[in-house]
């Protein structure tokens, strides 16, 4: 596909031309939405937006209970390494948002500690920091070389030893992935996942040093209306006039390029941008598609979560951001205290406080639904999130399902995907964002805005050089 030539309106900002090529954008997302609100922003007008369900922000919108109860789908914060999403954040927000320092926290062997819990095992029962100690102590004898590793499961074990590994390692990414690490890569790890300083491990368990200042989000900011989803509403009315919700597409005829509505009715495309699980875009096309490329975008693994949220006729307990779980007493991976973000997502943040748990599922992890909201209550009681007097004051409790939240970085994801991404786009259509490009190390809320705007770049501005984050590189 040429880049598409713009002509210079009489205000010096880029306008259509009469001729220019119709694209259509599958999804109203993050990557979606930037995508529209980026054409706007260069005077592209000749495209529309189709958004299945009848809000914008897909998995980082926010839902509003019965009671009045805002919860995310997911603990989303906002922290970004991109200078185009911080200038899109202020302009959106102004100061309507909170600037927050994360206090996050694991739960295992009844105690809370710090994260990450590699650098504080020194909270840990001493038996269980011994063998934490010699585990990593063995694992680091030889040096580190990831290369040597084939999966995650192995670099697991060969950088933090058999110790971390049994206690926090390998059941909390099983919670988190809902698939074993040995069915994933090593590669998707970079920023995601601290790496073990033996030295600085030693000398917080004999100098009694906290440590919780590892990551990339050590201060974030949050909306205060609206939860996450009411920075995505935001940039809605930029999009609107090109905008339709509601309406599902069901196929896509790659001969006729067009893509089939539910309700039976086609609309025509020159360019295609999904931001659609990249298997359903794949098993939804008709036309000549070849057998392996419907086999690659099949064997694409993921998994869905339930997130269930509680809110409580109390003062929040705590200043806690978020807890990560490992153990099996709970069936969550996570809880953040929600209202801790925003005393908006609360009807009266004096008297009440939210809590929003993570629960991943696939087949390898099933979960039902039907007790899941009870399951996690219990589980709030047994991690002492709550005490069982707590549940005459629960005043509300919310659960969302979908069944796309990880695209899981599988050992199959990376060949699947030079594969399918070039076929794809040498039929002017592109897959982007958190499942259309199937990269969770660019999953990130920055991340998809980034593959939205750097996309419309490239095809608009012909600016192939910089679309790098859904490259799993990090753009500008």
């Amino acid at each position: 596909m040429e880049a598409i030539h713009t002509r210079s309106s009489d205000s010096g900002r880029a306008a259509p031309d009469a001729t220019t090529p119709r694209i259509v954008i599958l999804g109203a997302g993050p990557t979606g939405l930037a995508a529209g609100y980026r054409l706007r922003e260069l005077g592209y007008e000749n495209f529309v937006m189709f958004e299945a369900r009848g809000t914008v922000g897909g998995l980082a919108s926010s839902e509003t209970s019965a009671n009045g109860f805002i919860y995310d789908i997911g603990g989303h914060v906002l922290f970004s390494h991109y200078e185009y999403f911080d200038r899109l954040f202020d302009k959106l927000l102004g100061d309507e948002y909170q600037l927050l320092l994360r206090e996050s926290w694991v739960w295992m062997c009844d105690r809370f500690l710090p994260y990450p819990f590699q650098n504080n095992i020194k909270y840990l029962p001493r038996e269980v920091v011994l063998e934490c100690l010699l585990g990593l102590i063995d694992a680091q004898k030889q040096a580190l070389d990831i290369s040597r590793f084939t999966n995650f499961e192995e670099l697991i074990h060969g950088v933090f030893g058999k110790g971390i590994a049994k206690h926090f390692m390998m059941p909390y990414n099983f919670k988190v992935w809902a698939h074993p690490p040995k069915m994933m890569n090593k590669e998707w790890i970079g920023e995601r996942v601290s790496v073990v300083d033996i030295q600085r491990v030693l000398s917080n368990v004999l100098l009694d040093r906290d440590d919780a200042g590892w990551g990339p989000n050590s201060t974030f900011k949050y909306p205060r209306h609206g939860g996450t989803g009411g920075l995505f509403e935001r940039m809605r009315p930029y999009v609107d006039g090109n905008l339709r919700l509601n309406t599902r597409v069901v196929g896509v005829d790659l001969e006729r390029k067009e893509i089939v509505l539910d309700d039976g009715s086609r609309e025509a495309y020159d360019v295609l941008f999904s931001t659609m699980p990249l298997d359903l875009l794949v098993s939804s096309m008709f036309g000549d598609v070849p057998d392996e490329i419907r086999s690659k975008a099949a064997c694409l693994r993921h998994s869905g979560s339930y997130i269930v949220g509680v809110g409580v006729n109390q003062p929040s307990p705590s200043k806690k951001c978020w807890m990560y779980f490992p153990e099996d007493n709970a069936p969550f991976y996570r809880v953040t205290y929600l209202s801790n973000y925003s005393p908006e997502v609360v009807p009266d943040a004096t008297r009440q406080y939210s809590l929003l748990a993570e629960i991943s599922h696939s087949d390898f992890k099933p979960e039902d639904r039907g007790s899941i909201a009870e399951r996690t209550i219990a589980g709030m009681v047994a991690t002492r999130l709550l005490g069982e007097c707590d549940r005459r004051d629960i005043a509300d409790t919310h659960v969302i399902e979908r069944d796309y939240t990880y695209p899981i970085p599988s050992i199959e994801r990376d060949g699947a995907l030079a594969a399918l991404h070039p076929w794809l786009e040498q039929r002017d259509v592109y897959s982007r964002g958190r499942f259309g490009a199937w990269r969770y190390e660019v999953g990130n809320m920055d991340h998809s805005v980034a593959q939205g705007v750097e996309w419309v770049d490239r095809i608009v501005k012909d600016d192939r050089a910089n679309e790098l984050t859904y490259l799993a590189k990090r753009g500008c």
